[in-house]
C-alpha cells in the first residue's frame, strides 16, 4: 500500500505528529540496512517501511540521516546518579527526571527502566536505601501522571531486589501489593524484578579484591580498612542465608502469576541458570562468565550486557568481557548500567570492529530489549510498531542524535 500526500504538513515544536511521512534515510531494519528509505507514519504507528519513490511528498526530509528505532535501556541507574551528582547533594526528584530526560534524548532512548534498588545496604555516592527506591517509584508515577505531550521518553521501573536484605524484600512486597491491587501490575502490564546478590566473593565480585577496591574508590578507605571492611560485609550477609530462600521463593511465587518477568543478575555458572530457569526467571542480567550466558542462550533466555563493558573492552570486575560474548553470538541485549550514550556507542563500535553487522548490533539496543522485557509494541521499524524513531549522523565515526520522534 502506497501513501501519497499532496503537500507536506506543518509541524508543532512541541511534539511530532500522529501522521507524517519521514523520507530519504537509512532505515535500519531487522535484517538489512536500507538505504534512501521512506516512513510512513499513521496515528502514531509505522503503516509502510520502503523505498522513497520518485514523485511522493514527504513531510521529513531525513537527508540521508541513519534511522534507527527509539532505544529502549532496561538497566539504568542514571537517575539515582542525576539526583545525586556528588555525595550529599540531594536534587529534588522531579527535577533529576526531567535533567536526566535530556541525557536519554540526547542517547536516543525512548523508553527506559530505571533501577529502584530495595537493599538496606546503603551506598554514600548515590544513597540507595529502601525510602529512595519507593521515592523514586513514586516519583516515576507522578512523572508519568502528566499529560502526554509534556512526557518525552516512556519511563518504567526495573525493581532491584537484593534478596539477603529483609527490609527490602518486605518494603518491594508492600509496594507490589499496592500496585496489584491498584491493577498497575496486572499479566498485560508487567513487573520487571532484577534480584541480585552483591555479596563479595561472588556474582559480579566473585574476586573479592575488586569489592575491596571500589571501597577505596568510592569510600575513601585505605587497602586495610577496605579488607577489614569486605570481611565484616561478608560476615553480615553470611548471617541472611534465609533471608535469601524467602526472596527467592516469593519471586518465583510472582514469576507464576505471570504478573513479573524475573531478571537474575550476575549469573555466574550453568547451575544458576538452571536455578532461575526453576524459578521462572526470564533472563540472565550481566552474567559474569561465558558458561552461564551461554545456559541461558541454550534455554531460550535473553542475555543482557552493559554497553560501557563494550567501550571499555572489558568488565571492570575483571569478569567476561561483553564483546567477546557478543561476538559468540550469546548476547540479545545492551543495557545503559549507567552511561545512556553508551548503548549507541557501544552498537556501533560492534559494527566498526565487525563483530556483526550494523543491523544486528542495533536490534542489540532496540528490539533485542524489548523482547526482554516483554514489550512487543516497539523495536523495529516495521508495520503496527510505535513510530519511535530516532535519526543519527556520523561524526569522526562516532553516532549522533540529530532528533528523537516520539510515538505520541
Amino acid at each position: 500500500m502506497t501513501h501519497t500526500l499532496e503537500q507536506p504538513r506543518a509541524w508543532s515544536l512541541p511534539q511530532s505528529p500522529r501522521d507524517y511521512v519521514l523520507g530519504h534515510v537509512r532505515a535500519v531494519l531487522a535484517d538489512r540496512v536500507l538505504d534512501d528509505a521512506r516512513i510512513v507514519v499513521r496515528d502514531g504507528r509505522i503503516v509502510e517501511v520502503g523505498p522513497t519513490r520518485p514523485g511522493t511528498a514527504v513531510d521529513v526530509d531525513g537527508g540521508g540521516l541513519i534511522c534507527t528505532p527509539g532505544l529502549v535501556d532496561v538497566h539504568s541507574d542514571g537517575l539515582e546518579r542525576e539526583r545525586m551528582p556528588r555525595p550529599g547533594a540531594e536534587l529534588p526528584w522531579l527535577f533529576s527526571m526531567m535533567s536526566f530526560e535530556g541525557k536519554l534524548r540526547a542517547a536516543g532512548v525512548t523508553t527506559v527502566f530505571h533501577g529502584a534498588s530495595f537493599s538496606d545496604q546503603e551506598s554514600a555516592k548515590d544513597r540507595r536505601s529502601v525510602a529512595a527506591a519507593l521515592q523514586m517509584c513514586e516519583a516515576i508515577a507522578e512523572w508519568n501522571g502528566r499529560d502526554s505531550v509534556s512526557r518525552l521518553v516512556d519511563h518504567r521501573v526495573l525493581y532491584r531486589l537484593d534478596v539477603r536484605s529483609a527490609a527490602g524484600l518486605a518494603a518491594l512486597q508492600g509496594h507490589f501489593e499496592q500496585q496489584v491491587a491498584a491493577g498497575r501490575i496486572r499479566r498485560d502490564a508487567q513487573a520487571v524484578i532484577s534480584h541480585e546478590d552483591h555479596t563479595p566473593g561472588i556474582g559480579q565480585y566473585a574476586d573479592r579484591t575488586f569489592y575491596e577496591k571500589y571501597m577505596v574508590g568510592m569510600r575513601g578507605m585505605n587497602a586495610e580498612q577496605a579488607r577489614d571492611a569486605v570481611d565484616e560485609l561478608i560476615r553480615d550477609r553470611a548471617g541472611n542465608v534465609a533471608v535469601r530462600e524467602d526472596s527467592m521463593d516469593w519471586l518465583a511465587r510472582q514469576a507464576g502469576t505471570g504478573r513479573v518477568r524475573i531478571f537474575g543478575h550476575d549469573p555466574e555458572s550453568a547451575v544458576e541458570i538452571a536455578d532461575l530457569a526453576r524459578r521462572g526467571g526470564n533472563v540472565a542480567e550481566f552474567p559474569t562468565t561465558e558458561e552461564a550466558a551461554r545456559e541461558a542462550r541454550v534455554r531460550g533466555m535473553s542475555v543482557v550486557m552493559g554497553g560501557p563493558n563494550i567501550l571499555r573492552g572489558g568488565s571492570h570486575s575483571g569478569n567476561v568481557s561483553a564483546a567477546e560474548l557478543a561476538g559468540l553470538d550469546l548476547v540479545t541485549a545492551l543495557a545503559s548500567d549507567y552511561l545512556p550514550s553508551s548503548l549507541l556507542g557501544a552498537a556501533f563500535n560492534l559494527a566498526d570492529n565487525a563483530t556483526m553487522p550494523l543491523h544486528a548490533a542495533v536490534a542489540l539496543i532496540t528490539s533485542g530489549p524489548a523482547a526482554a522485557v516483554g514489550l512487543s509494541d516497539r523495536g523495529a521499524l516495521t508495520p503496527g510498531q510505535r513510530a519511535d524513531l530516532v535519526l543519527i549522523s556520523l561524526e569522526h565515526g562516532c553516532p549522533v542524535v540529530r532528533s528523537v520522534l516520539r510515538a505520541h
